[in-house]
């Protein structure tokens, strides 16, 4: 497995992919948490920043610092989020840069299963909030077809083309996120599915806006002699209306805790 793979260094493409699908699931995340204003927000894995927006726009938050291992991401995300609104950092989420208590709420969206050892991530988001302060986290249900890119890898498959998974992909499933935060040490434990659909103008928009923000899915797509043939399996899994238009629903499982009140370092 290549580290390439995983990096996603083109913040421009990443946010025309990713960056509409994780806003349309922060809503609901973000509605699902409701968090009172004026919080202290880690956002660990901002990415480019789109999350980390939303907590600015929807929470009016005291103070939100992003960290993520890519230096352009970063970039992208200090461009948009300026100070004092945001700051961003480049940093590992196994190993946060922040003393104990530091925040109230840890927030990683769209990320743990990219982390080699998410338990070791929960627990640093733990530890860098305050006592009652809330650890919280969605991503996508990769190994149930709930991932925006779905459609694409399950033709693929059917062209002899396997996917290459993110190396914590198991950390996707709704079980495993409750055993990841109860292990943690944290209290209150909630999970739940959140649903989201996206409509793009046509096939060709869907695929190029799928493949452009992920270097394996786009090696993956140029590695297929027969494109015709693969055009035909990726619409089948497509709900395409009379004017061309394709829809597409994608699934991600969500987690929130607490970190008890009497916790102690």
């Amino acid at each position: 497995m290549s580290e390439h793979q995983f990096r996603f260094d083109d913040s421009a493409a990443y946010e025309r992919m990713m960056g509409t699908w994780s806003r349309l699931v922060g809503d609901v995340f973000l509605g699902w948490l409701s968090p009172p204003l004026g919080l202290r927000w880690i956002d660990v894995g901002c990415g480019n920043g789109a999350f980390t927006q939303q907590l600015i726009e929807r929470c009016a938050p005291g103070d939100v610092v992003g960290i993520d291992p890519s230096e352009a991401q970063l970039a992208f995300a200090r461009s948009r989020c300026k100070p004092p609104l945001a700051q961003f950092f480049h940093g590992n989420a196994m190993a946060l840069p922040f003393p104990y208590g530091k925040f109230d709420a840890a927030i990683m969206a769209l990320v743990i299963f990219f982390v080699p050892d998410p338990a070791k991530a929960v627990a640093e988001m733990a530890r860098v909030v305050s006592p009652g302060g809330t650890v919280a986290a969605y991503a996508w249900d990769m190994l149930r077809g709930g991932s925006p890119t779905d459609p694409v890898w399950d033709g693929l498959r059917m062209m002899g083309v396997e996917q290459t998974l993110p190396p914590s992909a198991d950390a996707s499933r709704r079980e495993v996120l409750h055993d990841l935060w109860i292990n943690a040490g944290l209290e209150d434990v909630e999970t739940r599915e959140i649903t989201v659909s996206r409509t793009f103008s046509d096939y060709d928009d869907f695929l190029t806006t799928t493949r452009s923000a992920s270097p394996a899915l786009n090696a993956a797509v140029a590695s297929v002699i027969d494109s015709e043939q693969l055009t035909r399996q990726i619409r089948q899994r497509l709900s395409v209306d009379a004017d061309g238009h394709v829809t597409y629903a994608a699934r991600a499982n969500a987690v929130k805790g607490r970190l008890p009140a009497a916790h102690k370092s």
